[in-house]
């Protein structure tokens, strides 16, 4: 299915008021599923600026997303990614061995949404939003510690987020 099939199905379950189905659906259509997701929940409405999805649950538990209930209403490619962005926490939080450190846990969130290594079919974001999502890796990267064990951990993974800053200013 094409990419304009996919953006008209997901519009038409927003406007059914379906927005969890349209976030499974979504799961499937990417191939972003995994049986320790217990399933989506809503949060408050999402602005512009701050659209937060979280997840929830105990290490080794099956864990929900919170998502907001106007997830539908931003651009898809962006919606997508941030859903990937919550399946890498389901991966961090129920496989073992267990990502502990928050720090660790976003960068390699963020990570993903930049390069796609675990989920490559997604849909690639703008460059505004690849800065963007780059500069927040880099806030945990930097509150890793300067010099700590996790940074030197991702040290080659930071150059390649600064190459690809560099590359599309």
């Amino acid at each position: 299915m094409d990419y304009k099939k996919i953006k008209s199905k997901v519009a038409l379950f927003h406007n059914q008021g379906k927005t969890k189905d349209a976030a499974n659906w979504i799961l499937k259509k990417y191939n972003l599923e995994d049986h320790n997701l217990k399933g989506f929940e809503f949060r408050e409405k999402a602005e512009p600026s701050m659209i937060v999805m979280t997840t929830e649950g105990d290490f080794g538990q099956q864990q929900i997303i919170r998502i907001p209930e106007n997830t539908f209403e931003f651009p898809l490619p962006l919606m997508i990614s941030l859903i990937s962005h919550e399946m890498v926490h389901i991966r961090q939080k129920t496989r073992q061995p267990y990502v502990l450190d928050k720090n660790e846990r976003e960068w390699q969130a963020y990570y993903e949404m930049l390069f796609n290594k675990i989920f490559p079919q997604l849909p690639s974001l703008t460059n505004f939003h690849k800065k963007a999502f780059a500069n927040k890796a880099f806030d945990y990267y930097n509150r890793m510690g300067e010099g700590s064990e996790l940074q030197l951990k991702y040290a080659e993974q930071k150059k390649e987020v600064e190459n690809l800053i560099v590359s599309i200013s």
